[in-house]
């Protein structure tokens, strides 16, 4: 009776059991560092990778620049205005010189205007702070060149990606995920990176552009005042 029963169970088990080990298994997913992923997105990362490090120089470059430029001016203003009317015109130009700010170098040229008409002060003035704000913007304009081409770069990879499907497909003729993947990594990699180096040098090209506005409406605030204070009546 027993043997019957096992007899009766047994191809039960043998059915269970090849169901059991034909069942895949699933591995761990190995780590996946950020290098690796970079590598993935093929060769179109390398001029990608250059124009991220070019944005990121620029940025801190002209940050530091702006930084300096911004600083805080306290009294300098109204002590050159004090020792010009001391007629200390020699100290107000060596303090000028010794200040590394825009209005500095701008106040220097009207001071060595003085005694010619106001309109010639105003223009030399005007003529200098145009220098400065052009040494202010230096960079600026590559940064609004690579936030308009990252993205096409990005672009030029998903295309590239794209061929190399077909050109895989054509080679094998197979269709599997796997005879893709390599193709899809340049794709969607080198689409990714495009746009975050794009968004990134768009953030900072506003971001120091924000911050030269208010340095230039400083300069041309002081220069006002400094023009209205030479054409006060002497006391």
């Amino acid at each position: 009776m027993v043997l019957s029963l096992i007899l009766q169970v047994k191809p039960i088990i043998d059915t269970v059991s090849s169901a059991v080990n034909s069942i895949p298994v699933v591995s761990k997913p190995a780590n996946v560092s950020l290098w690796d992923i970079i590598q993935k997105g093929g060769v179109i990362m390398i001029p990608i990778g250059i124009l991220l490090v070019t944005a990121i120089y620029i940025f801190i470059e002209r940050y530091i620049t702006i930084r300096d430029a911004s600083a805080s001016e306290g009294n300098f203003v109204n002590d050159i205005q004090v020792l010009i009317e001391t007629e200390k015109i020699d100290k107000a130009l060596a303090l000028c010189e010794k200040n590394t700010m825009p209005i500095a170098r701008m106040l220097e040229k009207g001071i060595k205007r003085i005694g010619r008409p106001i309109k010639e002060i105003e223009e030399s003035i005007e003529i200098v702070g145009k220098f400065e704000v052009y040494e202010l913007e230096k960079g600026l304009p590559v940064l609004a060149v690579i936030a308009g081409i990252a993205p096409m770069f990005g672009f030029l990879g998903t295309i590239l990606g794209v061929i190399k499907i077909f050109f895989d497909i054509s080679q094998t003729s197979d269709v599997s995920i796997g005879s893709v993947s390599s193709g899809l990594y340049v794709k969607m990699v080198s689409s990714a990176s495009g746009l975050i180096v794009g968004i990134l040098a768009f953030v900072f090209y506003n971001w120091l552009n924000i911050k030269i506005g208010k340095i230039i409406n400083k300069m041309e605030r002081n220069a006002m005042n400094f023009i209205d204070f030479l054409q006060e009546p002497k006391k």
